[in-house]
């Protein structure tokens, strides 16, 4: 058979002109082949103690990483203190953060390591531990090595066996596409008792991660000397780190400082580092809400939330007002306009999470679901009087206490796909957000001509990529026309309704001065936005442990453009969410254990998220 090629080019050409026709020539008849943007939000925990960490394992947490990963993934998990455990969903990732401080301790003791008992300090922990003495010996660690900051064991060898016994276990849980199990640990420095700490979160796997063991506080408490490490380790392995500085709100001042740790001003060199090796925040978690504080931001009726002001992380050393604006992320994300101008570098210019920070190898963040912070306060009668943490100094003024605590938080994350690679490269760009507990999707984007057909389009997200940029990101630099937003949430399915979407702005003025304003830009039931004055939330439904989502909206969006916007002026935005008012873990508790709750435990509130932000510089 004889083939003729002119005609097989002509009816190639015939075909050809059809399929142009039906409009498929470039990208095929499925419309999501070429599609840019991140497609899907991942949910996670980007710091979660074990037993391998001694402020954990020494007061009664016995489970390791492997039943933090199974726990996570959705398996269910009996506590430490016996109680069954489960998610109502699983996470898609989760980064095992144990503090790097006499990494595993606990562990050793009840392995009788060998080598531990060699050391004398060593024995005589064990000792106390195997007496039942465990708290004098947790007491006789945070006394004589946390505080000092001396490290009683200095064992690189010890510290090595149980970091890989880490990079193990996340090496083992990790599965590309289905769950994420990040390589990390926890920096834990405390100078003077004030918070600097930071989790340290890998894109490797062990074989680069076993390179190195984990710096601590021993090494150094200075931030500058962690980035100087984190420096080190991909230069010498060809790796990716990133750190997240958590509980600036504990740091009596020092986390979002305007000096140095020892003192000098802040330059150009060290704001660049500073953003280069952190790019987020964890702006919420168990011990309190970084993102606001009521005395900066006396016009925000919504910045009182999981408020923690009473002292620095050990209880030991009394909060004052002049540290606030050092601490909370809203007054530093406005500062880094004003080092911007000045040094021509942003030392504030960072993402916002949410995390656990529990200690009980449980990432429970629903309070009808809430285990504590610490196996100590697992579900049990009372526990909402326990101690969380109880002042070094004696001054129960100073302690905080388990009602104090909130069931926060969450990490979500806009990536391609549930792998170490393309959650860590969105976490360095910032399409991040956090939320207090619950699983709400929010989406924030930015540019200078979304219409409102844009935003109640159902391909919102990818118009909003096409046409500005997403969370995280920075507007063009020469806007003639005042900037467009489009922001859209949905309620969590398996949760609380939405009272309102925000908009919070902050500026520098040509005179140098600092402003802040929250928008309402989106309301439920039927309420109008006031560009004059922000509403009062929709109502409340709660009655002890039960609430109703009569109220509020499962989904709502908008499209907002700044009313005060000055082509010449700094600006920094992000979107912050409100669900309708739910009971607390305390109500689900007082429900179950049939008790009475004191008038100061606070029953009810109103879970949240918080964006990335979106920067404006002219």
């Amino acid at each position: 058979m004889t083939i003729n090629k002119s005609f097989i080019a002509g009816l190639l050409a015939v075909f050809a002109v059809m399929y142009a026709a039906a409009g498929m020539a470039e990208s095929g008849y499925s419309p999501y082949v070429n599609r840019q943007g991140m497609e899907q939000v991942y949910w996670g925990d980007t710091h979660l103690h074990t037993a391998y960490s001694t402020d954990a394992g020494m007061i009664g947490n016995t489970l390791g990483p492997d039943d933090a990963y199974r726990f996570a993934r959705g398996e269910e998990v009996l506590s430490s203190s016996g109680v069954p455990a489960r998610l109502s969903r699983p996470l898609d990732f989760l980064v095992v953060s144990d503090h790097a401080e006499n990494l595993g301790l606990a562990p050793m003791i009840a392995e009788s390591n060998p080598k531990l008992l060699s050391n004398p300090w060593g024995k005589d922990i064990y000792d106390l531990v195997k007496a039942g003495r465990g708290k004098d010996a947790f007491m006789k660690w945070g006394l004589e090595a946390m505080l000092p900051l001396k490290d009683p064991i200095a064992d690189p060898e010890l510290t090595a066996n149980i970091w890989h016994r880490l990079t193990d276990a996340a090496d083992r849980f990790n599965n590309p596409g289905y769950f994420t199990a990040f390589i990390g640990y926890e920096w834990t420095s405390t100078p003077n008792g004030n918070n600097l700490h930071r989790v340290v979160i890998f894109k490797d796997d062990a074989g680069k991660a076993n390179q190195i063991i984990p710096m601590s506080q021993y090494d150094s408490v200075d931030p500058e000397d962690l980035w100087a490490w984190m420096a080190d380790y991909e230069k010498d392995t060809g790796g990716e780190i990133l750190a997240i500085p958590h509980n600036g709100n504990l740091s009596n001042g020092l986390m979002f400082d305007d000096a140095t740790y020892y003192g000098k001003p802040l330059d150009a060199d060290y704001a660049t580092r500073r953003m280069r090796w952190e790019p987020l925040t964890e702006v919420t978690q168990i011990k309190g809400d970084s993102e606001a504080h009521p005395t900066l931001s006396p016009d925000d009726q919504f910045a009182d939330f999981g408020t923690w002001d009473k002292a620095n992380i050990a209880s030991s050393i009394a909060k004052t007002n002049d540290m606030l604006p050092r601490e909370y992320a809203r007054p530093a994300l406005k500062r880094g306009l004003a080092y911007e101008a000045s040094l021509g570098v942003n030392p504030f210019k960072f993402g916002m999470i949410g995390a656990s920070d529990s200690h009980t190898a449980l990432s429970t963040t629903r309070d009808d679901n809430y285990f504590g912070k610490f196996a100590e306060n697992e579900p049990q009668k009372d526990r909402w009087s326990h101690y969380v943490i109880q002042s070094f100094t004696g001054d129960d003024s100073l302690s905080t206490f388990a009602y104090e605590e909130l069931a926060s938080g969450l990490a979500a994350v806009w990536a391609t796909d549930n792998t170490r690679e393309a959650l860590f490269d969105a976490m360095q760009r910032k399409e991040v957000y956090g939320t207090t507990g619950p699983r709400m999707t929010v989406r924030f984007f930015g540019g200078s001509d979304y219409t409102q057909a844009d935003v109640d389009s159902p391909n919102m997200a990818r118009i909003g990529y096409q046409k500005g940029v997403a969370m995280g990101s920075d507007l063009p630099s020469a806007m003639s026309v005042a900037p467009v937003f489009m922001v859209a949430a949905t309620r969590d399915p398996d949760g609380a309704n939405l009272d309102r979407i925000q908009i919070v702005k902050g500026w520098l003025d040509s005179d140098g001065k600092l402003h802040e304003r929250v928008f309402d830009v989106a309301l439920s039931d039927g309420r109008a936005t006031d560009p004059e004055q922000v509403a009062q939330i929709v109502g409340s439904t709660v009655v002890g442990a039960s609430y109703s989502n009569a109220i509020g909206a499962a989904q709502l969006r908008a499209r907002w453009t700044d009313p005060g916007f000055d082509a010449g002026q700094r600006a920094v935005y992000y979107a912050r969410v409100l669900e309708i008012p739910t009971p607390t873990w305390a109500a689900y508790d007082a429900q179950y254990f049939s008790e009475e709750m004191p008038d100061y435990v606070q029953t009810s509130r109103q879970n949240r998220a918080y964006t990335s932000p979106i920067w404006y510089t002219p």
